[in-house]
C-alpha cells in the first residue's frame, strides 16, 4: 500500500468505503436468502431479524453514499455527481460506473417503497422489493470492473468469497423451495378432498 497523504486520502477513502459497502450489501443479501417464510432465522425472533435487516441496509446505503461522494470530490478523474444516479452519465469508465448507478437506483427504490409500505399494495411492494436480489450482482460487477484492486491480493478473496457465499445461500434457498413443492401439492390435494367431502354432505342433507 502506498503512503496516504492529502492527494490520495480521498482515493483510499473511496476504495475502502466501496469494499465495506460490498460486504454490507452481501450481508443483506445473505440475510434475505436465509430467512424462512416466517421471516425468522434460527435462534432469532422475527422482530430481531427485521431490525437487523433494516439496520444493515441503512448502514450499507451510508457507506455507498460516502463511497460516491469521495469518488466525485476526488479530482484525479472527472466523475459528475449525476453519474451516481444516471447510468452511463460519466465520461470516465462509463459502463463500470453505470453499473454502480443501476445498483444504487435499485437500492433507493427498495428503500423508498419500504418506507411507504403501508401506503402501497402488497403486490407493488413485493415486486419492487424483489429487485434487491438484482441489485447485489450489479453492485458486485461494478466493484470488480471499476476497481482493478478487487482482482488482486486479499481483495480478490473478498470478491470471490462474497460471490461464493451468495451462490451457496441461493442454492440452499432454491433447494428449500423445491422441498416445499410436494408439501404444497399435498395441501392442495387435502383441500380438494375436504371440498369434495363437504359437497357430499350437502347432497346427503338435501336428500
Amino acid at each position: 500500500m502506498g503512503r496516504i497523504d492529502s492527494t490520495t486520502a480521498l482515493w483510499y477513502a473511496s476504495r475502502a468505503t466501496g469494499v465495506v459497502a460490498l460486504l454490507l450489501l452481501t450481508a443483506v443479501m445473505l440475510l434475505g436468502l436465509l430467512v424462512t417464510r416466517q421471516g425468522r432465522l434460527p435462534g432469532l425472533p422475527r422482530f430481531a431479524v427485521t431490525g437487523l435487516h433494516r439496520n444493515l441496509s441503512l448502514l450499507a446505503v451510508a457507506f455507498v453514499a460516502v463511497h460516491v461522494l469521495t469518488a466525485v470530490v476526488d479530482g484525479y478523474v472527472d466523475i459528475p455527481l449525476t453519474a451516481a444516479i444516471i447510468p452511463l452519465a460519466s465520461p470516465y469508465e462509463r459502463l463500470e460506473l453505470g453499473l454502480g448507478a443501476v445498483s444504487l437506483d435499485i437500492t433507493i427504490a427498495v428503500i423508498v417503497t419500504s418506507l411507504l409500505r403501508r401506503h402501497l399494495s402488497r403486490r407493488v411492494w413485493r415486486g419492487v422489493h424483489l429487485l434487491a436480489y438484482a441489485s447485489w450482482p450489479v453492485a458486485w460487477l461494478h466493484s470488480i470492473t471499476a476497481s482493478a484492486d478487487m482482482l488482486h491480493s486479499w481483495m480478490l478473496a473478498v470478491s470471490v468469497g462474497s460471490a461464493l457465499a451468495v451462490v451457496i445461500a441461493l442454492s440452499w434457498r432454491l433447494a428449500a423451495a423445491a422441498r416445499d413443492v410436494p408439501r404444497a401439492e399435498r395441501v392442495g390435494l387435502l383441500m380438494s378432498a375436504v371440498h369434495e367431502a363437504t359437497r357430499g354432505r350437502e347432497r346427503t342433507t338435501r336428500r
